[in-house]
């Protein structure tokens, strides 16, 4: 069997060194691993998964690697997909500014006209949002975004989208697949020449009209109108050398910030990320340049966003002229708090209000809707439930009650316009925020603070443990289920008093063995709330190899969470997913805080050396 497996790889990658390839970059690379069976191995042995969010891996050569011809199977698939039912079918494409992410779209686009598809791409990169935008304005079947979001150089991506411009359905994801796995990656794919496409109509490009209608709706979103234009606001801005410059620049000018510094390393497209290798802006590294370019100026606020503008971070002027970074919990939460009020004040907030999160975002959010009366709802990780949520409410006529949801890391939205986060209307919100609390006589910070005082103070962290490597999602696998099976009776000292299985769909009580459903979809997600009222989620990321850990502990005061979120330093959940790794032979791949943890508080890495 062993044999007959190495047969099956080795042969198409033969097979792939015997074509006259398109791209110019990957024959060196197949001439370069010619002998080494684990390089080949690596590349040929699986194909890219598709899944909810699409495709994304590593550039380069193979089944198992971000390529035009991997992408051009992919947008077959989505093509047979969509012709399984009659009637035109037309297709939104976007693009952010990695590596080839210009050539695969305009792939894509070749793919979907050769098949009757109509393709509609925008001329030059537009962000997530934008997709989502123009598969809704356009009234289109469903949308591609080549992008890998956050993260590193080396790696990019196609997500997909249904015609409600969320992230494409587990079932619909799943149909593509299966078209994928019966079409030959050479063979099977049709394409039209691009510019012959393009001439008769089979492609057209997404005109300033709908470019236009997005700025509009997310203007639309602002909670005090004009409040920005006499805030005398000093911004220094970074789109992290992706595909945020422009939108959010327009927006922020008619909003009234024009005292807007950008940060000129990172001003310009380029995927290779020169000055931040990991476009992150949960990590400090990426906003580097951006906060020391704001003590430079003098700036009242720093913005970042990602390469495909989704997620945006902050940092705050401290009144001792120092900056703070906060956390994704602590903007959404602001942000959840300034809409209420806000909203309130002016009359605006709709009657039965709903905001909505992502079951590991804080608790805090829950609490503060509640004291607004908000109805607000918890959802599986992944912007697409939010958006499922929109769309609920939209199917009786009610969408008008959505007023906000954000996930813990980055991603918030306002408004109805999308059904994805959104950089571009966050950035806005954030800077009104500032500007509104600046006409006060207060701050953002101060405001965190106030909030604290009233609801207690939370504190989170997130650790992510990666697993590289074909062994990689069976070693993760493993080790859910694992945890299943043993199950976790205590963490850090503390007795776990309730736990759910969110594949199970249910949530036991420890105490009385009492079960509950979870009300949610299956999900590989195990939640553990301890004794002492800390809790722990365990999940599987849907991106990227590796698990995560969320660890969220509340006290009266800062110093009351922190000695509650110390205890977890000597982690046994750790430990345990430590002696998994090395048992499975993986060797320590472990992301710490300089990576990819982020915080409300002290980050401590039980696998850092020291």
């Amino acid at each position: 069997m062993e044999g007959g497996c190495i047969r099956l790889y080795m042969d198409e990658y033969e097979r792939w060194l015997a074509q006259e390839l398109d791209d110019a970059d990957l024959r060196p690379e197949l001439l370069s691993i010619q002998g080494l069976e684990e390089e080949i191995k690596d590349r040929f042995a699986v194909e890219l998964s598709f899944g909810t969010a699409g495709l994304r891996g590593v550039l380069g050569a193979g089944t198992n690697r971000m390529n035009v011809y991997m992408v051009r199977k992919a947008t077959q698939g989505l093509a047979n997909y969509l012709l399984r039912t009659p009637g035109e079918k037309s297709v939104a494409i976007s693009y952010d500014s990695r590596i080839k992410s210009d050539v695969f779209a305009r792939e894509a686009a070749c793919v979907l006209a050769a098949n009757g598809v109509k393709a509609w791409i925008y001329k030059e990169l537009m962000p997530v949002p934008a997709l989502s935008f123009a598969t809704r304005f356009l009234k289109c079947d469903a949308g591609i975004m080549v992008t890998a979001s956050h993260n590193p150089a080396k790696y990019n991506g196609y997500k997909a989208y249904g015609p409600d411009g969320c992230q494409m359905t587990e079932e619909a994801a799943g149909a593509v697949y299966e078209e994928m796995q019966s079409t030959d990656i050479f063979t099977g794919v049709k394409r039209a020449d691009f510019d012959e496409a393009l001439a008769q109509g089979k492609i057209a490009y997404i005109g300033q009209d709908v470019v236009d209608a997005l700025y509009a709706a997310i203007e639309a979103c602002a909670v005090r109108p004009g409040i920005c234009k006499t805030a005398g606001l000093k911004l220094v801005y970074s789109p992290l050398n992706g595909s945020g410059n422009v939108p959010v620049r327009h927006v922020l000018a008619d909003i009234g910030i024009t005292d807007v510094t950008v940060v000129p390393e990172q001003e310009h497209p380029d995927g290779n990320f020169p000055t931040c290798p990991y476009p992150n802006p949960e990590i400090r590294e990426a906003l580097a340049l951006g906060l020391a370019l704001a003590e430079q100026t003098g700036a009242d606020l720093m913005l970042a966003t990602d390469p495909d503008a989704d997620r945006v971070g902050i940092a705050v002027r401290t009144a001792g002229g120092g900056y703070q970074l906060l956390t994704g919990n602590e903007v959404g939460v602001l942000l959840l708090d300034y809409i209420c009020a806000g909203r309130m004040e002016q009359g605006t907030m709709p009657a039965a209000p709903v905001a909505v999160k992502s079951i590991v975002s804080t608790c805090l959010a829950d609490e503060v809707a509640k004291h607004y009366g908000v109805e607000c709802r918890n959802v599986l990780t992944g912007f697409k439930y939010i958006g499922e949520q929109i769309h609920l409410l939209e199917e009786k006529g009610e969408e008008a009650r959505f007023i906000f949801g954000f996930e813990e890391s980055y991603g918030y939205l306002a408004g109805t316009y999308v059904r994805d986060k959104d950089a571009i209307v966050a950035s806005m919100l954030i800077c009104e925020m500032a500007a509104y609390y600046r006409s006060k006589g207060t701050s953002v910070l101060e405001r965190l603070e106030a909030i604290y005082r009233q609801y207690g103070r939370w504190l989170h962290k997130v650790d992510s443990f990666a697993f590289e490597g074909l062994s990689g999602m069976d070693t993760m696998k493993a080790i859910m289920a694992k945890l299943r099976g043993e199950g976790l009776h205590e963490v850090a000292g503390h007795k776990v008093v309730k736990a759910a299985d969110y594949q199970a769909r249910e949530i036991k009580d420890m105490c009385t063995g009492a079960v509950q459903p979870t009300g949610l979809p299956a999900a590989n997600v195990l939640t553990y709330w301890l004794d002492d009222g800390s809790s722990v989620i365990v999940r599987p990321s849907g991106t990227e190899p590796k698990i995560k850990v969320y660890y969220s502990t509340k006290g009266d005061t800062l110093s009351g969470a922190e000695a509650a979120q110390a205890q977890f330093v000597e982690l046994h959940l750790a430990r345990h997913i430590e002696g998994e790794q090395r048992a499975a032979g993986e060797g320590m791949s472990r992301r710490c805080a300089g990576c990819d943890v982020h915080s409300d508080g002290p980050v401590h890495c039980p696998f850092a050396p020291g």
